[in-house]
This record gives C-alpha cells, structure tokens and sequence, in this order.
C-alpha cells in the first residue's frame, strides 16, 4: 500500500512537470506567437518601388499574418509583424497602414501602433508589434528573428 502512494505521487509529480515544461511560443513575454522568419528582399527592386524613399512602406507575406516593412532612415528598415498584440489569436485582427502613413491600426480592436516602432499609441492593445531583425547592406535586407 505504502508502495502504490509513492508510485502515484511520483507519476503525479510526473505528469504536473511536464504540463509546467510547456514550450513558450510567445518569445519575450509578447502575446503575438513566436514564427520563424528568414527573407531576403532588395529594396532596389523595382517591385519594392515604396520602400526606396525615406518614409516608404510595403506589406509582404512572412511572419504569422503577414510583414510591413518601413524605411525609417537611407540605412535601416522597421519590420513589424502585422498581427494585433491586442488579439494575436484572431486572424482578422490584422493591422494595416493608416493613410497619415506613420499609424498601423487593427480592424477588430481598433488599437493603434507607430510605424516605426511598433510601439501603441490607442489601446485597448498594451504591448508592441512584434518586431523583426532587420540588416541592410545598401543592396540586400535580410529580414530574421
């Protein structure tokens, strides 16, 4: 009897571990899921014609709801996961450019994010976009996370 008590405190112990030992998908605390993103664009590319001025921005597919890509200065680009952090959960909380060109909105919630740093500025949302590495050569930008 004393046996059967430590074996099932010891499958207990078990099973309440490995429940606590749930990989986080949410890389840093943000609520938007953790996706692996590896891309190469050209900015030089005649398709990629919005974002060769400072200021620029273009939608691209990527991420886990799809990519903005802004030129905030001749050498750096803001990738932002378009996602809402407000309801990453739902897919048509999608965020889109605003037309003052500096303010991403989701449709659903209605929060609202700066461009260039995907940091809110209307709630109900809290936490920031997700926010992807980006590095440019003058010729390539590699977008990663």
């Amino acid at each position: 009897m004393h046996l059967n008590l430590r074996i099932c405190t010891a499958i207990l112990l078990a099973v309440i571990l490995l429940a606590a030992c749930k990989k986080n998908n949410t890389a840093g605390g943000n609520p938007v899921p953790y996706v692996s993103v590896g891309l190469n664009v050209y900015p030089g590319d005649p398709s990629n014609f919005d974002i060769q001025v400072i200021g620029g921005w273009k939608y691209l597919d990527g991420g886990l709801n799809g990519l903005v890509i802004y030129r905030k200065s001749e050498q750096e680009f803001v990738v932002l996961e378009r996602t809402s952090s407000y309801l990453p959960n739902d897919k048509n909380a999608k965020v889109y450019v605003q037309k003052d060109n500096f303010t991403l909105r989701d449709t659903v919630s209605k929060s609202e994010w700066r461009i260039f740093d995907g940091e809110v500025t209307k709630a109900p949302a809290t936490w920031p976009l997700r926010q992807y590495g980006a590095t440019y050569d003058g010729n390539l930008l590699r977008i990663s996370n």
